[in-house]
């Protein structure tokens, strides 16, 4: 039975949703595959049926066509801001939110703003205008989302620094894919429809290998297909249906990249399932506050902004007993799952045989499963 409270809490929500913005975003497989484009062809149309639809920020990147699809709409000029000496243009937010149009067109979503901004990134002042009852369609290729980033990094041999968190997606009610064949692609790369000349040999050598783009066009259409599964299951399936059992605990360490992995990983599957995680940090005598360095420090601090960024909560324990610390929290929290990276040398000497039996024993008498991710 639900209490008094959780009921109120629900109601608040659905009338917060109610005056929210809707929000689309279009998603593509890799640059030029005619996000931009679209977005401008359906703002045409919305124009051309009454809507108040206003430019809040395009990136045309010099494309001809997409030049052309801008002529005719009406553009909110960009904030000029001065950056260690040089005068820089964002998106205008202050002005799209006194404007107030019923809808606003925002490309380049994972993009990070100039220091002085309101918000660190775009995403933030997208979330800033649906908060503020404006619609808004966006558009973000799949390399940028956060989870995906050691899948990208798989693939493409480069760590995208620009990426957006799940979280955004699962806060649009329309995702959709822009999707093109690898020859449809490589071809309008080589007619100069998406980098200039110069640039399109060394985009042939590099990104646009036709092995990167059909396996970042699965990325893409697997994603869509995901975030289309989650919206049945959270609004046709009725919601007797649908309660959450799962609950998913990462375990994580100061180490620099493994956490890093294993969070991301975990968040992903807490998405797959409709339900939550917890990312788990014991601090142990050795990195306690007057021992830790500043190294390290920054490590932990990087991880438990990824959890926060990916929709987990964060736990952290003080104990010299990993392994009790663990089995304490599942009990407590009333775990389902607990993922955690591969055993390493250091791992050795607290997961010495009897009380890596000792924590298999309690993790079957609680019936928690265990993932262990290759490193």
């Amino acid at each position: 039975m639900a209490t008094k409270e959780e009921n109120v809490r629900h109601f608040l929500s659905l009338i917060k949703r109610s005056q929210r913005g809707a929000f689309k975003i279009y998603i593509g497989m890799i640059a030029g595959v005619g996000k931009t484009y679209k977005m401008l062809q359906e703002a045409h149309e919305m124009l051309d049926n009454g809507i108040d639809v206003q430019i809040g920020y395009v990136e045309t990147h010099g494309r001809a066509g997409t030049e052309a699809q801008l002529k005719g709409l009406p553009v909110i000029p960009r904030k000029k801001i001065f950056y260690k000496g040089k005068e820089l243009e964002e998106m205008d937010l202050d002005a799209i939110l006194q404007l107030h149009p019923e809808l606003v067109i925002v490309d380049e979503l994972a993009h990070t703003n100039v220091g002085g901004c309101r918000n660190e990134k775009r995403w933030q002042d997208v979330m800033d205008l649906l908060e503020a009852g404006i619609n808004v369609i966006s558009a973000v290729n799949i390399q940028h989302i956060e989870s995906l980033n050691e899948d990208i990094k798989g693939i493409a041999g480069i760590e995208v620094k620009e990426r957006i968190p799940d979280k955004v997606l699962e806060e649009a009610d329309e995702v959709v894919n822009i999707d093109l064949t690898a020859e449809e692609l490589i071809n309008r790369l080589k007619a100069g429809k998406i980098y200039k000349t110069e640039k399109i040999q060394t985009a042939l050598s590099n990104f646009f290998k036709t092995e990167n783009i059909l396996q970042l066009r699965e990325l893409a259409l697997k994603e869509v297909a995901f975030r289309v599964e989650k919206k049945v299951e959270t609004e046709v399936i009725p919601e007797e249906k649908a309660i959450h059992r799962e609950l998913y605990l990462a375990c994580i360490s100061s180490n620099e990249k493994t956490p890093r992995h294993i969070i991301r990983r975990t968040a992903r599957l807490a998405s797959r399932y409709n339900t939550d995680f917890i990312a788990l940090y014991v601090q142990t005598p050795s990195e306690s506050p007057d021992r830790i360095n500043l190294s390290v420090q920054r490590h932990l601090l990087n991880h438990f902004k990824l959890v926060t960024e990916l929709g987990g909560e964060l736990v952290q324990v003080a104990s010299p007993d990993i392994i009790q610390a663990i089995i304490d929290v599942c009990h407590e929290r009333h775990i389902t799952t607990v993922c955690m990276g591969q055993p390493t040398l250091t791992w050795s000497k607290i997961f010495k045989m009897h009380r890596y039996g000792y924590f298999l024993r309690n993790l079957s008498e609680m019936d928690i499963k265990l993932i262990i991710f290759p490193q």
